[in-house]
């Protein structure tokens, strides 16, 4: 694993350099002043669309638009937005949310661009299953103009790239973190591998019934989880009202100073966290990556530039209003910089192994303090992994400081509970910069931990439920994403074969190999980042294309030449029997 793992870091440090951020912040501010901010429309008239306003049982297309919004948004507002954004603070600090902010806005024209191709390039030869997508628009789109087995040729290694973030981000990572949140919630009784198989069966009885279900499920399911976690999110930013103000500043600030070590928090340069921001950021809301073309391409409409505009709420939803709670909640509880659990009265000391390593050996665990005790409702169970903070080596260019963690796994000998420490290569003896002893939350359990802060118990189960609802539904949206990539590819027969495999790597990915933050992020950067690299090209060869549209749609809204009718009762736009047709 180790081996692997260094391989996708040095994967991942190309196609994540931070030119390749700049580029896709610089592509998204390049659509928002050439659409004439459309994130205004989208904000106004997008809600109108949404509503069901526009909706016409007549139009090609399999969902409605508020349909297609919630499948997209299924896949979007999902465990990025509890587990990633966790994993933003704890490794880029509070500057990262300020880099979420920018390419949340930026990533509405991104959303409004990909979406008009993919609906202009779309596939309708059956109206009621349409198909589309970026392998769609470069495939049709070369094509007429002359370059049709090149337009083939860059379709499939787009489709190469999504089947890559299926099976990673949209699928792996989604299981990988309910798993680990049910077993802390469960203090141990529950295996990850049995949350593995309780999901697969669940989403496999969902998308074996196409994009009609999905839709179906998403439209009910993604308002209910939304709701639930805004709820639960104000109670708490409602107690720590006071410090709103501070969190928000902190976060401005942070986003161009470096912050200083802090408890549980090693501190974050400039760049780490712009780094951070952007990846969770662009990971959370899927702008620019090409997944949610996939499934807008299934609305009900005649006007391409329609569901574009009604695109362009997803990011919003996603990563300004629900990214945005979730960082406040971290910040507000103090979660991200939090004190240790524990404290050795006498600290361990660092020898060295033969291989010329150092370790502090195996040593008793401290009992928890009373704080501690208060939120974990308890001691310590003996299964946790726990980490205390040393000094050595040089000055670490992402933070700015030479103190690390020193990682741990806890395990029960008889009546004591003992705590294995792993060994780390180091020139010089390091020091330990205190006797606190940390709990490692790792991605969503560090929201859990959050919550649970505020009110003891509130985030073991909020997040639970939330985390369930979340991977849910984003695992049957990106089901069909890649669904739609292996139609391109190999056919419509290639599709049991794919939606079986999709299931099973929900079960591998809940079996222990992966343990920390960084492999985590690891395998969720290369799928994001590939189909960047597949996606952003697509975008701005055709961009005059998506733009001439758009503005052509524009001058026809305020002539007047669309006539919305009285929106329909808000459950039948849920249930999509707005645009059933009549026999």
């Amino acid at each position: 694993m180790e081996a692997f793992d260094n391989a996708l870091t040095m994967i991942n440090s190309v196609i994540w350099h931070d030119y390749v951020l700049y580029i896709v912040l610089g592509v998204g501010v390049f659509f928002t002043f050439w659409s004439g901010f459309c994130q205004y429309r989208a904000l106004t008239h997008g809600i109108a669309v949404t509503r069901g306003k526009y909706d016409n049982p007549n139009d090609p297309g399999a969902i409605n638009h508020f349909q297609a919004l919630s499948a997209a948004l299924s896949a979007t507002v999902g465990l990025g937005n509890i587990g990633g954004v966790a994993v933003a603070i704890a490794l880029g600090g509070p500057g990262a949310i300020f880099w979420m902010w920018m390419i949340g806005i930026a990533g509405m024209a991104l959303k409004t661009t990909e979406v008009t191709l993919a609906m202009l390039y779309r596939n309708t030869d059956d109206p009621d299953n349409p198909h589309g997508g970026p392998m769609w628009v470069i495939s049709k789109g070369l094509k007429e103009r002359g370059f049709g087995t090149v337009g083939k040729i860059m379709g499939g290694i787009f489709c190469i790239t999504l089947l890559v973030s299926a099976i990673t981000g949209g699928n792996m990572f989604q299981a990988w973190n309910v798993g680990i949140v049910t077993e802390n919630a469960s203090n141990g009784s529950i295996p990850t591998i049995v949350t593995g198989i309780i999901l697969a069966m669940i989403v496999g009885s969902v998308i074996i019934g196409g994009i009609k279900r999905i839709g179906a499920v998403a439209g009910k399911l993604v308002p209910f989880m939304c709701l639930l976690y805004l709820v639960s999110a104000g109670y708490v930013l409602i107690v720590k009202f006071g410090v709103i103000p501070e969190m928000l500043g902190l976060i401005v600030k942070s986003a161009f100073n470096p912050v200083e070590a802090q408890g549980a928090f090693l501190g974050g340069t400039f760049g780490y966290a712009f780094l951070w921001g952007m990846k969770r950021a662009l990971f959370s809301s899927e702008a620019g990556q090409g997944s949610s073309p996939i499934a807008h391409s299934a609305a009900k409409t005649n006007e391409p530039v329609r569901e574009g505009i009604v695109a362009g709420l997803e990011p919003f939803i996603d990563t300004i209003i629900v990214c945005t709670l979730t960082s406040l909640v971290i910040m507000c509880s103090g979660a991200w910089n939090r004190p240790g659990e524990a404290t050795f009265a006498e600290l361990p000391a660092f020898t060295q192994t033969a291989d010329g390593k150092w370790t502090l050996g195996t040593t008793e665990l401290p009992p928890r303090n009373d704080e501690a005790r208060r939120i974990a409702r308890n001691d310590w169970g003996g299964t946790e992994n726990v980490f205390m903070l040393a000094r050595w080596g040089d000055v670490q260019e992402d933070t700015a400081d030479n103190i690390s963690r020193i990682m741990g796994v806890a395990r029960i000998e008889g009546d004591l509970i003992l705590v294995d420490w792993k060994s780390i290569e180091a020139d010089d003896q390091p020091v330990l910069v205190d006797g606190d002893v940390y709990r490692d939350y790792p991605g969503a359990a560090l929201t859990t931990y959050a919550f649970d802060i505020i009110k003891p118990g509130l985030g073991t189960w909020l997040v639970l439920i939330a985390s369930w609802l979340f991977a849910i539904s984003t695992m049957i949206s990106w089901s069909y994403y890649g669904e739609q990539g292996m139609v391109f590819l190999l056919g419509e027969k290639s599709v049991l074969p794919y939606k079986l495999m999709y299931c099973i790597l929900i079960i591998i990915s809940t079996l222990p190999f992966i343990k920390t933050d960084a492999q985590l992020d690891n395998l969720t950067a290369l799928g994001t980042g590939l189909m960047l690299w597949a996606n952003i090209p697509i975008m701005l060869i055709f961009g005059t294309v998506a733009m001439k549209a758009y503005h052509e749609y524009g001058r026809k809204l305020k002539a007047g030449e669309f006539h919305p009718h009285a929106a329909p009762p808000i459950t039948d736009v849920m249930e999509g029997k707005d645009v059933e047709k009549k026999d």
